[in-house]
């Protein structure tokens, strides 16, 4: 075990080496302890010996007798020093040598471990365990054991060092093994402390307090240090340096920092005292360390927050603004200080508003001691005066980092000015109304109504109506309520759909629309009216005859017409089909000859009073007398035979075709004879024309089939059509049609109709001559006349079918035979 300071150690190294191209390694010769050539393992030189003096030689052999050579080389990053001769081996000084430079440290302890052996195997090595982590290295050949290079020992680290050395001889043949013997030791190092370490101070950073009930005197903070060399320590000095103001003082010997003036008197609320702390034996001062106490001035938080108007403390602040300020805009009327007297963080609060959120806030938020408060608009939206004529706000302030928490606050009433900042706004974006035709002028249509939530002028709104279908139509600019032009007559025949807007506006000219729209409801102010085509029909037996009426109202079930028969004689030959107007003959009668029996007229032709009613309600309806002539259909076959069938009802049409038929023969006969005459003329003769002329049979009938349709050119007194046979005399004309020369009734009373416009006259308004209202007119008493006037109506049918079959059967026996 050794005691040691300090040392510094610095070692260079080259290794020499042999070669020669064989199957067996060169050796060198080891030249012994001591020889008079040198040891290789350890060589002593002088530091002040010649550059070019022969230090070394060395000796070698190969077993097989060749040729060796000589080298040497160093560790990397070193000087080289020395050189060989590849020869003769002689090694040379290149380089001057200086103990002081590489080998620069006092040895601590040096090592001597004896090897009896001779040659390589006495030859003894040190080296350290553990080298990388130790701080100290050993001379490989002398086992002088220094510090490492760079390395120092601090005992206030660490007192006490271990090293293991090891011995390693150079190894050698031993029963015919190469072998290699080593030992081991370890070596305890105590470090032996010196005043090489300043003092220290415990606990730092250090802060004090002096509270402003602290009396004058009172110690208010003790500071501890100690040497830092604490093998040897010495004694130590506190003092003050600097940063008293002459308001405190330390104790020498024990670091006590005293407060000498009352509290209220301290300058500052802050103080950062310098401290020096020194060391020396004797009373001499040596090394020494400063450090720095911080002293608060600590205030009692004995005061609230308080808010300040311009005349001294308020509670209460009030203002008047304009609805819906800039965002960002400061509330310039109001002019509130907060202050807190007391001191340091007895004096930090925060300031928030406390009432409807988002729309205000506070600058600044966190504050010490005093500030002036501003107030400051983010929320525009919401300062609305149509909602909140005023706001109630409390300012509130609250000390952050003390236990007692004291607060304080004060009202914020803003009273709001109103803007016109509304629109009037329609209690809808359209409105739907219906108006019977033929209302008269300055009726009710709908009442649209707008709001304006501004107050005053502002609110007040004013209607207008525009557009193209408002042409029509008013609207009253205070009430919003839209009548008909006084002049206007609507009629749904013409137009049933009108749209136009309405425009709500304020006194500033803001506005918004709706739009109307307006159906005029279908009144059945029309009569059926029957086309002028159907007074005379022909029927053949079997087809049905139409007549149609046109109602001009505009929708249903006014425009609905209905046809029923009124009257006829006989009135049991005749069905109408109510909704299209189809008359037919009722079902058993399948014949002209049916017909001749019912009825005494031999030209078979009706007078029918056919009525078309219409739905409504009231409901009106017209009457019409149609002529049927009734025949069978024809037995002729071909275009010219329903060419003659279809002129039956237009007799000038057949004479016309006729005529020009007449013309066209005349003219081809012209031809022809004009052609015939020519040709006779060329050849001189003359050809007798012949005529043959058949007499029909005596007693062959005439074909009534052929000769029928000719009864359509007979003329008739066609008063004596519309004449209804009954057996009371000076029988009433019910359908006032003034067919006959008898006085006609009056029409039943329809309903009042609307008064007719004024000023609007419609140009395709159909106007109706003959209104009337639905009503009888054939009586029951010509229906039991005629069966009882035709008691053999069915006899008559079975005597036509009886002949038809006859007939047939007559015709069937003729095709056989």
């Amino acid at each position: 075990c050794i005691n040691v300071k300090e040392y510094m150690f610095a070692l260079f190294t080259c290794i020499f080496f042999i070669s020669a191209q064989a199957d067996y390694a060169p050796f060198f010769f080891d030249n012994g302890p001591y020889s008079n050539n040198g040891n290789m393992a350890l060589i002593s030189l002088s530091e002040d010996l010649p550059i070019g003096t022969q230090v070394y030689i060395l000796n070698g052999t190969d077993p097989e007798g060749d040729l060796v050579t000589f080298g040497i080389s160093f560790e990397p990053g070193k000087k080289e020093y020395f050189k060989v001769d590849p020869q003769s081996g002689n090694v040379t000084l290149i380089r001057e040598l200086d103990r002081e430079v590489h080998i620069s440290g006092s040895s601590i302890f040096k090592f001597n471990a004896v090897d009896k052996d001779t040659g390589s195997g006495g030859s003894v090595t040190y080296s350290l365990q553990n080298v990388q982590a130790s701080k100290f290295a050993i001379d490989r050949h002398s086992g002088v054991l220094r510090i490492k290079r760079g390395e120092t020992l601090d005992f206030e680290k660490s007192r006490t060092h271990f090293v293991t050395v090891i011995a390693k001889d150079g190894g050698g043949k031993y029963k015919g093994k190469e072998k290699v013997h080593s030992s081991s030791t370890t070596i305890t190092i105590n470090v032996i402390d010196v005043q090489d370490t300043p003092p220290l101070f415990i606990g730092t950073p250090y802060y004090g307090y002096v509270y402003e009930d602290t009396f004058p005197g009172s110690e208010v903070f003790t500071l501890t240090a100690h040497d830092g060399d604490r093998g040897n320590p010495n004694s130590i000095n506190y003092s003050i340096i600097d940063g008293s103001d002459g308001s405190f003082v330390i104790s020498n010997t024990n670091g006590s920092v005293i407060v000498l003036d009352d509290p209220i008197h301290l300058k500052k609320e802050l103080y950062e005292l310098k401290i020096q702390v020194e060391t020396g034996p004797d009373g001499k001062l040596g090394a020494h360390c400063t450090t720095t106490l911080t002293i608060r001035v600590v205030d009692l938080n004995n005061h609230p927050p308080t808010f300040y108007g311009e005349n001294g403390p308020q509670s209460k602040f009030e203002l008047n603004m304009y609805e819906h300020p800039p965002e960002g805009e400061i509330l310039r009327g109001l002019k509130i200080t907060v202050n807190d007297s007391d001191q340091g963080a007895n004096a930090k609060f925060n300031l928030r508003l406390v009432g409807p959120g988002g729309i205000f806030r506070v600058v600044p938020q966190t504050v010490l001691n005093e500030a002036q408060v501003t107030i400051i608009v983010e929320n525009s939206a919401a300062i609305d005066y149509e909602k909140y004529q005023l706001l109630a706000f409390k300012l509130l302030a609250v000390e952050i980092e003390t236990p007692e928490r004291f607060s304080s606050t004060a009202d914020i009433i803003i009273h709001l000015l109103d803007t016109n900042d509304n629109i009037p706004r329609f209690s809808s974006d359209y409105y739907i109304a219906r108006v019977p035709e033929n209302s008269p002028g300055g009726s009710n249509v709908v009442s649209v109504t707008a709001a304006d939530p501004d107050s005053g002028l502002w609110g007040e709104v004013k209607y207008s109506i525009y557009g193209s279908g408002s042409d029509l139509f008013l609207i009253h600019p205070s009430t919003g309520i839209i009548y008909t032009q006084p002049w206007a007559s609507l009629d749904a025949e013409v137009k049933s759909k009108y749209n136009f807007y309405v425009k709500a506006e304020d006194t500033e000219g803001k506005y918004s629309l709706a739009e109307v729209f307006v159906t005029v409801l279908d009144m059945n102010d029309h009569c059926p009216e029957f086309n002028d085509n159907i007074f005379e029909k022909t029927m053949i037996i079997g087809a049905p005859v139409k007549v149609e009426a046109v109602d001009y109202d505009a929708e249903e079930p006014n425009n609905v017409v209905e046809y029923s028969i009124m009257q006829t004689d006989p009135d049991n030959i005749f069905d109408i089909n109510a909704a299209t107007g189809e008359i037919k003959l009722k079902p058993y009668i399948k014949s002209l000859d049916i017909v001749q029996n019912i009825t005494k007229q031999k030209d078979c032709k009706w007078s029918v009073v056919i009525q078309a009613k219409d739905r409504g309600s009231p409901s009106f309806s017209t009457t019409a007398v149609v002529k049927i002539d009734i025949t069978e259909e024809t037995r002729l076959r071909g275009p010219m035979a329903a060419f003659l069938l279809q002129s039956r009802d237009n007799p000038l049409k057949a004479l016309g075709v006729l005529a020009g038929v007449i013309c066209f023969m005349v003219i081809i006969t012209v031809l022809i004879s004009t052609a015939m005459f020519l040709r006779n003329k060329k050849s001189n003769r003359i050809t007798p024309a012949r005529r043959i002329i058949k007499k029909r049979p005596k007693d062959q009938h005439p074909r009534t089939a052929r000769t029928a349709w000719f009864k359509l050119r007979r003329t008739s007194n066609l008063s004596e059509k519309f004449i209804i046979t009954d057996h009371d005399q000076n029988c009433e004309n019910l359908n006032s049609n003034n067919n006959v020369e008898l006085p006609a009734p009056p029409p039943p009373c329809a309903p009042v109709l609307p008064p007719p416009t004024k000023y609007l006259v419609n140009p395709n308004k159909i106007e109706l001559n003959l209104p009337t209202v639905s009503g009888a007119v054939a009586s029951k008493t010509n229906t039991q006349s005629l069966y009882s006037k035709n008691p053999n109506i069915s006899t008559a049918l079975v005597s036509e079918l009886k002949v038809k079959l006859e007939k047939k059967m007559m015709d069937a026996n003729t095709y056989h035979i």
